[in-house]
């Protein structure tokens, strides 16, 4: 790693106050009292831990609901405030009422457009972008490619732009793709929401951003009250989209009955990688796709639309990569080629490679690893049969012997019988058997 380049901050500190969150107090009254509207009693540690906000930063939202008599204290301690019980009240909940109509939204506090360009920012400027040979060796150390390959990943992830990753299918684009992610180092935090406006984008989502916890100085509740837990400490995300990708998918989804929007997937990835899966297989057309994303890739800069018309700028610090078995060049033409800098071919293993696949794929199974089975294979099925080496063949043939196996009794053992009839099943014959046009 460049000894130059600064680390991206380990935490983010709590603000003490709504000016320092950055966040208007009729925002974060409705918040409070959609909160106790649900709950019906709160304390006000309880308050602070739904709203992901300190309690100084909120007391003066409590004492202005108070003062509306939205709430009433019903109970507490000598621990002063943030102990007391705090409930809502009739008025309260028609309140409220009229509050969830505008939207839905009822949890933690939104982070303001303006922090979350500054975070990203900063993140992306501090974050280190060198990677070595050896890391990208232990990066993909799980899967058997050439050092030709190795050698052209290790560019494309420093020059963080896009890049294709192309070939026949069944050497593995897919997991190449996603394995790029091994590369990214540093940890991301991503807000929970961000706030336009009024307007709510819904950011954090469990399925696609990989929650870690806090870090070791944030142990504990006092330490952890002073971490903005507006935002969630992530792992860099891993977004994979395929077939199902559209253009809308890349612009913000508005729900008009929750009143909340919903990112697109290149803001979900922000920060880390998104893998367009059978690029060119979508429903939209490649060139409809990659229109959309020419000026973020260029300027690093997205643009989003409000459903008022407004146009919003959110960073675009996310590496696409586009996993293809269809040619680059027949898909897009030299104008986007030429955008999409980096192309990586996914070849066709070479028979050592083919060995090597075959022994991991041997050992992941629990099965003994007998050369013979995989000569018989080279020797015996693929190379007469003039059928090409693929890389997910060892693991399919494998898999469906085994299957054979369980089904018949047999011991869990590999054999040249059994190998024999999964590549019957495995592999089509258009010369024997019915005559079957696949066109």
């Amino acid at each position: 790693m460049a000894t130059a380049q600064l680390e991206p901050p380990a935490q983010l500190p709590a603000p003490l106050s709504l000016a320092e969150a950055g966040l208007k107090r009729d925002l974060v009254e409705q918040l409070m009292v959609k909160a106790l509207h649900f709950a019906g009693e709160l304390t006000g540690f309880e308050l602070t831990d739904r709203l992901g906000l300190s309690f100084p930063a909120i007391e003066p939202a409590i004492d202005s609901l108070k003062t509306q008599r939205l709430v009433e204290i019903v109970g507490g301690s000598s621990l002063g405030p943030p102990s007391y019980h705090y409930r809502i009240s009739q008025l309260g909940r028609e309140r409220a009422g009229m509050f969830l109509d505008r939207n839905m939204y009822s949890g933690v506090a939104p982070v303001p457009l303006d922090q979350y360009v500054r975070y990203m920012t900063e993140f992306f400027a501090a974050t280190p972008h060198t990677v070595t040979p050896d890391q990208v060796r232990a990066a993909f150390s799980h899967l058997v490619l050439s050092e030709r390959v190795l050698n052209q990943l290790g560019p494309a992830v420093n020059a963080n732009h896009s890049l294709f990753v192309y070939g026949p299918p069944g050497n593995g684009k897919t997991v190449i793709s996603q394995a790029i992610r091994n590369l990214l180092v540093g940890d991301l935090w991503v807000p929970h929401a961000i706030e336009v406006d009024g307007s709510l984008i819904t950011i954090f989502d469990p399925i696609n951003h990989e929650a870690l916890p806090l870090p070791p100085a944030s142990a504990g509740l006092e330490s952890t009250q002073q971490v903005d837990r507006r935002w969630v400490r992530c792992k860099r995300p891993l977004v994979t989209v395929g077939g199902e990708l559209t253009l809308e998918s890349l612009e913000l989804t508005y729900n008009p009955a929750a009143g909340l929007y919903r990112a697109s997937v290149q803001l979900v990835a922000n920060g880390g990688v998104l893998v367009i899966d059978d690029f060119g297989r979508q429903q939209s057309p490649p060139q409809a796709l990659l229109n959309r994303w020419i000026l973020p890739l260029e300027g690093r800069i997205d643009y989003l639309q409000l459903q008022s018309g407004q146009k919003i700028a959110v960073p675009f610090m996310v590496l696409p990569v586009f996993a293809t078995n269809i040619r680059p060049a027949d898909l897009v033409d030299e104008a986007f080629l030429r955008r999409i800098q980096y192309k990586v071919l996914a070849e066709n293993p070479t028979p050592a490679d083919f060995i090597e696949i075959f022994q991991r794929a041997c050992n992941e199974r629990g099965l003994p690893y007998d050369p013979s089975h995989v000569s018989y294979l080279l020797d015996s099925v693929l190379a007469p049969r003039q059928i090409a080496m693929r890389g997910c063949q060892p693991r399919d043939l494998i898999n469906q012997a085994m299957a054979l196996a369980k089904y018949r009794g047999l011991p869990h053992e590999l054999s040249t019988s059994l190998l024999d009839e999964a590549c019957a099943t495995y592999f089509v014959d258009e010369h024997e058997g019915a005559s079957v046009r696949l066109d």
